[in-house]
């Protein structure tokens, strides 16, 4: 009986060894970093990584994370200094460099959070609002949130906190404020492409006048020249007839008149109302040409033998 009662004894003194063991021990990791809580005050920070000693049953540790966190901030609208709404969507990251102060402080990460979320808002708008819309979506942005990691920082360090960095993800207009933009640039760019439609149609008339003009004058001209060549020809033949009619004058009237042939005489149907007798025809009577007499013609025509006055006539002239 004694025997097993000490045992029991030593079995319970080995179960509390084990208990007040593990209680004493705890380990931090790499990520984490600790603050030992003895009866609800901080005692120590604990930043190395390891296994380490704590007074069992009345201490207690917090494990703060010391990896760099986000924070992310709803858009928020900013009226800028020439007085342009913008809609800012900024984010920005940091560290708890004092768990002691951060754990007085703000005592979570939650907490930590809500607490910057206000300060973030706070110098978004103060920043933003002394710049210009160009300076914050073109111009001196990385100033700007250089200027607003500043600020939040200075605000942050009294709960233990290091800000990393401050970012702006978009600044924009409003979207009513975008439509109307928007439609103002198409109305621009539609009122610039109906000018230069309207430059590009007045460019093309004065080209086709030009154009049409320097076709009339070549017209004219090459007429006027063609008139001037068509006259000179004339004039060449003409002098080459006349030259012609001198050296042979019974050859150029009998070439005359085959042209006279060929013009009058087609074959579609040519009907002509002539005497047989007629000067068109001498060719025809004679080949040499000549005309017939006019009193064989005035006798072949009366047949009757009557006188003919163009007979007197003819006497008459031949007297004289």
């Amino acid at each position: 009986m004694r025997i097993g009662f000490a045992g029991g004894i030593v079995a319970v003194l080995v179960l509390l060894l084990i208990i007040v063991g593990y209680g004493s021990l705890f380990t931090v990791y790499q990520t984490k970093q600790a603050l030992v809580v003895r009866l609800g005050n901080p005692v120590r920070v604990v930043s190395d990584p390891g296994l380490h000693v704590k007074s069992p049953l009345i201490d207690s540790v917090i494990y703060i994370d010391k990896r760099i966190l986000d924070l992310e901030s709803p858009p928020q609208e900013v009226i800028a200094s020439d007085q342009k709404r913008l809609v800012v969507d900024a984010f920005a990251r940091y560290r708890i460099e004092d768990p002691l102060r951060f754990y007085q402080t703000v005592s979570t990460i939650e907490g930590a959070r809500s607490r910057l979320s206000t300060l973030l808002v706070s110098a978004l708008r103060r920043v933003l609002g002394e710049a210009t819309f160009i300076q914050v979506v073109r111009d001196e942005r990385p100033q700007l949130t250089a200027r607003m990691r500043e600020q939040l920082h200075r605000e942050a360090v009294q709960f233990g906190i290091q800000v990393v960095d401050v970012r702006i993800r978009r600044a924009d207009l409003p979207e009513q404020n975008s439509q109307a933009i928007y439609q103002r640039m198409q109305t621009e760019r539609q009122r610039i492409a109906a000018e230069a439609r309207a430059q590009g149609s007045q460019r093309s008339q004065e080209i086709r006048a030009r154009a049409d003009r320097d076709v009339t004058v070549l017209v004219a001209e090459a007429q006027s020249k063609s008139e001037q060549t068509r006259g000179d020809g004339d004039a060449k033949r003409n002098q080459i007839f006349a030259e012609a009619y001198g050296k042979d004058a019974g050859f150029f009237s009998f070439y005359r008149s085959m042209q006279a042939y060929e013009t009058g005489l087609r074959s579609n149907d040519t009907r002509m109302l002539l005497r047989p007798d007629s000067d068109f025809f001498r060719y025809f009577v004679d080949p040499s040409g000549k005309p017939r007499e006019e009193g064989n013609r005035n006798s072949s025509a009366n047949t009757n033998g009557a006188p003919s006055p163009n007979t007197n006539a003819s006497n008459n002239t031949n007297t004289k």
